[in-house]
Order: structure tokens, then C-alpha cells, then sequence
């Protein structure tokens, strides 16, 4: 099983871990243009200014991690 610390991170962690912009992950935690966030309430939050994402959220979104 793996350590549940492994599957957060932020959305600068994710951006680079999946090639995407950071900006383009953190509207998908807030939403765009008055629309509703793509994350759920449960795979993204921030916390003391930083935005967190979590894997299943990103993996659901984006697809799996792309190897590099």
C-alpha cells in the first residue's frame, strides 16, 4: 500500500510531474470564467496560500502520469 503523504502534492509538483502548466491546473481547482472546478472538493484545496491537488484527482483529469 502506498503512503498516503504520496498522494498530494502541489499543483507546481503535478504540473510538472504530468507536462501541463501550473495556471491550467489551478483553474481546474477554481473553476473558469464563472464555471464550476473540474477537481472535486476531496482531490483539490488550498492550504496557506498553496494549492494542493491529489494523484486519483489528477489521474482522473489528466490520465496517468506520463512516463519521462
Amino acid at each position: 500500500m502506498e503512503n498516503c503523504i504520496n498522494e498530494v502534492m502541489t499543483t507546481k509538483e503535478a504540473a510538472e510531474l504530468w507536462g501541463k502548466i501550473q495556471a491550467v491546473i489551478q483553474q481546474s481547482c477554481l473553476g473558469q470564467k464563472g464555471g464550476k472546478p473540474r477537481f472535486t472538493n476531496k482531490e483539490c484545496r488550498k492550504s496557506g496560500g498553496i494549492w494542493l491537488v491529489t494523484k486519483s484527482g489528477m489521474v482522473r483529469l489528466y490520465g496517468e502520469q506520463p512516463l519521462i
